[in-house]
Formats: structure tokens, sequence, C-alpha cells
């Protein structure tokens, strides 16, 4: 063998062990139990202290959900998947009230979205608990807090995979959430 191909075999190889592939997470597995034994059912009410109780977002809720464009595209699919627009109507609020301004009745904390999510609210908002697992519903909180301006506007879908009817979420105005109560 040649000088020449031994050393284009040696500079393949130390270039070729140089290289390393970037490590992806696309599902990450929340710290806490399952939702079937973790969740406590509570009675929250609309503008009340007692609405901080319930299932504890994760440690690492930003990270893993909220700064995670993976996990918010995820989110807005099963958005989209539940038909959450029938009565949010793409985050403005129609039968349901809307999640993308900064009054939340029942709280804009993820614990408060989660709980909303899992245990539903009166007069209409169903109770999805039974059909999706804690990563999914941490999913759906991180999307929901989007459509507010509450995620980095590096992070959110610049654009829907479907016709979109309102702004993308990375250019709504971050107005300051407030809990709000509304008869």
């Amino acid at each position: 063998m040649k000088l020449s191909s031994r050393l284009l075999i040696i500079v393949l190889l130390v270039a070729t062990g140089g290289c390393k592939r970037e490590k992806r997470q696309f599902r990450t597995e929340p710290a806490h139990a399952s939702l079937n034994s973790g969740i406590q059912l509570t009675g929250l009410v609309p503008n009340s202290a007692s609405n901080h109780v319930g299932a504890d977002a994760p440690a690492s809720f930003e990270s893993d959900y909220q700064e995670n464009a993976y996990q918010l595209n995820q989110g807005q699919s099963l958005y989209e998947n539940f038909n959450c627009n029938t009565c949010h109507a793409h985050g403005g609020g129609d039968i349901g009230p809307p999640l993308n301004d900064s009054k939340w009745i029942y709280g804009y904390e993820p614990q408060q979205i989660f709980a909303s999510i899992v245990d539903g609210r009166p007069k209409g908002m169903p109770a999805f608990g039974p059909r999706l697992n804690e990563n999914q519903v941490w999913e759906l909180v991180a999307y929901v807090r989007s459509l507010s301006g509450l995620a980095p506007k590096t992070i959110a879908a610049g654009r829907s995979d479907h016709m979109q009817t309102t702004e993308p979420p990375n250019s709504i105005q971050n107005s300051p959430p407030k809990n709000a109560f509304t008869p």
C-alpha cells in the first residue's frame, strides 16, 4: 500500500471519529408518577388562591416542553386532533374561553392548565385525562401556553400545517397573563 493511501485512510478514520451526531431525545419521560396514580382531583374555582393545587409541573417543564420545538409541535397536533379548535377557535375563543389573551379563568401556570385538561371544567370543558398520557398532557400545556405568547419566539412554530385563521404562535405579542374571573 502506498503512503498516500495509508495517509488517506488515517485521515478518514480521524475525521469520522471526530464527528459526533446530535443526541435527540424526542420523547422525554416525566419524572413523576403516571396520571392514574398521581392526579389529585381538586375543586378549582375561578380566581381563587387554591388554583395552585393539582399536578405539579415537572422540574424540567421549561426545557423539556416549553422550550422544545418538537414537544410544542406535538402539542399542536394533539390540540388539532382532539378538536380543541371547535370550542377555543384556534385560541381566539368561541364556546370556550380564548387561549391567546392575558385573562386566564383557571390560571396560566403549567400545573393549572394541566389540571384543566385532565379534570375538565364546569360548563363544557371535558376531562381528557383518561384519553391522554402524562407526556401528551404536558405537550398540550406547552402549546396552549404558546398561544398567548408564553413560549420563546424562537421555539414556537412559525406556521401551522393547516390553513391558519390566526397569527402563528411566535407572532403573538406577549402580554402579562392574569387570573381573571368571568361570570
